[in-house]
């Protein structure tokens, strides 16, 4: 049983069924904690989401006719992390501008490299691969958290005990119409109701359903009384009674919905530059705006206690077309790098504002990713591994793994996906790790390692407790004591920065006044120190302050003569 559909401002949203493992898992949540899948339908195509700097030359033949360009362009990739060795070093497409400002904020993590053994490249074999959490030979009917909740004991019955006082939301959402294995379980049979509308078409769509007998006829076609005990009355009775919760969860989230205020956070609605028409509305703005809107519900305790959503963004599936033949940076691929981009720091942003940020991690998913050498198309063909990329205030910010070797046709797995899985479901959904290793991935886990050979160790992408990311800024963005200090004639100030930036670099008096300039200029990413002569500078005390992009900072300098 899948659950029933409808629309919600016009995004199709889908309401989780009986047994589903996502809704046992709520159930059995003793924390607020959520939980976004953002799946990219296609495979999208990691070599040009994140450029390996080290390897540009070797990257650059493999696939002269889409490659980012390295500098010297107006649109040239972004260098994401200045502190990382020289082989892990990462330039961004020039649209993920967004994802850049959320990596500096400690709000975005990167993990290279993901994929299964013996991965098919098959669109639909690959996605039921990682919905159920299992490898290449494994063909199950349920998704990968269900193994788990079909060991727990229920403690209410669906749909007959849903929605009650303490679970009066669907505890988990898809949006879209179509049904995604991750969300089943064994012996679930699918099952959808839509409903499309508007806002207030929809709160009168559902009110219309209030009541269905007319002149002691039913026109839902309910069977004689006598027949309530047959199979066919049984089954009958338990999809209409599916459609009764379905419309007190249409009903719930459109309460929800209108007393939640409009985003106050300007969400991205279409692509700025050259691509396919189809490419150009942001898709992905609508369905984040309706998370936080239902999340927040119009303040604290008021939003929805749906613990799982699954969002969607397609056209991944790049064979053609994958850029503009005049310019590379422009194209279908880039339109949905920047949705991804803009909608995910829009999200963050919105969350923020509403008082939620803490209680919401985001993870993307892709069937697989894409080979390293293009095609003559301006496009490239199914591969294997992909990046995943991870957002929101409880990860534990930075880059997993390293640059794949872009001499090969594919790029290697060096993490199986389901150590990502893992370490969300462990440090950020708080299962037990023993359940998770044991029940949730079938069991096979002996000595630590599954019968394809992989290890289980989650991968430490999330955080148990959310706390502050700002160690990881401060290593990016700084400004040191300067040295000596106190100083005579000269000192020394060091900064580093993370992103280019414009410096600015003043020497104030204790009363504020400018006494000198000490850098007035374009800096790139990295450690930079400047040299200052004080002989022109009688004693006192001072202040020395800089603002250059993210870091405004300052220290006291104290100059004797």
């Amino acid at each position: 049983m899948a659950g029933a559909s409808f629309t919600l401002q016009q995004v199709p949203m889908r309401v989780m069924a009986e047994r589903n493992h996502f809704l046992r898992l709520a159930e059995s949540s003793s924390n607020d904690r959520v939980l976004v899948i953002l799946q990219l339908h296609g495979g999208n195509d990691g070599l040009n989401t994140f450029v390996p700097v080290e390897q540009y030359d070797l990257y650059y033949s493999r696939r002269a006719n889409i490659a980012i360009p390295a500098k010297n362009s107006v649109r040239s990739m972004i260098p994401l992390d200045s502190t990382l060795t020289s082989a892990d070093q990462v330039g961004l497409h020039p649209d993920m501008i967004g994802i850049k400002e959320m990596y500096d904020q400690g709000r975005m993590a990167l993990v290279q490299g993901v994929s299964y053994p013996q991965n098919n490249g098959s669109h639909f074999r690959g996605r039921d691969i990682w919905h159920m959490g299992g490898g290449i030979n494994d063909y199950h009917s349920s998704g990968w958290v269900g193994r788990y909740l079909s060991k727990d004991v229920d403690p209410l019955v669906y749909p007959e005990e849903f929605p009650n006082a303490t679970y009066p939301d669907p505890l988990a959402i898809e949006m879209g119409s179509e049904i995604s294995l991750v969300f089943h379980q064994e012996d679930n049979i699918p099952l959808s109701i839509s409903l499309a509308s508007d806002p207030d078409a929809f709160a009168q769509l559902v009110e219309s359903l209030e009541g269905f007998t007319d002149e002691g006829f039913d026109p839902r076609g309910r069977p004689p009384a006598y027949l309530d005990s047959s199979l066919y009355g049984k089954e009958l009775n338990w999809i209409l009674g599916l459609e009764d919760k379905s419309e007190d969860y249409a009903g719930r989230l459109y309460e929800v919905y209108s007393r939640s205020y409009t985003p106050r956070v300007t969400y991205p609605e279409n692509y700025p530059f050259a691509a396919p028409s189809s490419s150009r509305k942001n898709r992905l703005t609508p369905q984040l705006q309706m998370i936080a809107r239902l999340l927040h519900g119009g303040g604290a305790g008021q939003g929805v206690g749906t613990k799982v959503f699954l969002v969607k963004l397609g056209g991944f599936d790049t064979h053609a077309e994958q850029v503009e033949g005049h310019d590379a940076t422009m194209g279908g691929h880039a339109a949905l790098l920047h949705h991804i981009s803009s909608a995910m720091k829009a999200f963050q942003e919105d969350l923020r504002e509403r008082g939620i940020e803490d209680r919401v991690l985001t993870v993307t998913t892709s069937e697989f990713g894409r080979r390293i050498p293009s095609n003559g198309s301006y496009g490239t063909d199914h591969g294997t591994g992909a990046p995943m990329m991870v957002f929101g205030k409880g990860v534990r910010p930075g880059v997993y793994g390293t640059n794949p070797d872009v001499s090969l046709n594919n790029v290697e797995m060096q993490f199986d996906y389901r150590q990502v899985y893992a370490n969300i479901l462990k440090d950020w959904m708080q299962v037990d790790e023993d359940i998770i290793a044991n029940d949730i991935f079938f069991g096979n886990f002996i000595n630590g390692v599954s019968d394809e050979g992989v290890p289980y160790s989650p991968l430490p992408v999330a955080k148990q407790n959310v706390t502050s990311n700002e160690a990881f800024f401060n290593d990016r963005f700084s400004l040191d004591k300067a040295y000596p200090n106190p100083a005579h004639l000269s000192t020394t100030i060091r900064f580093r920065i993370n992103t280019p930036a414009e410096v600015s670099l003043n020497l104030y008096d204790m009363n504020g006044q400018l006494v000198k300039v000490l850098v007035s200029e374009s800096r790139g990413p990295g450690e930079h120190m400047v040299d200052v002569s004080l002989e022109d500078i009688p004693a006192g005390i001072y202040i020395y302050q800089i603002k250059a992009g993210m870091l405004n900072d300052s220290k006291k300098l104290i100059v004797r003569k």
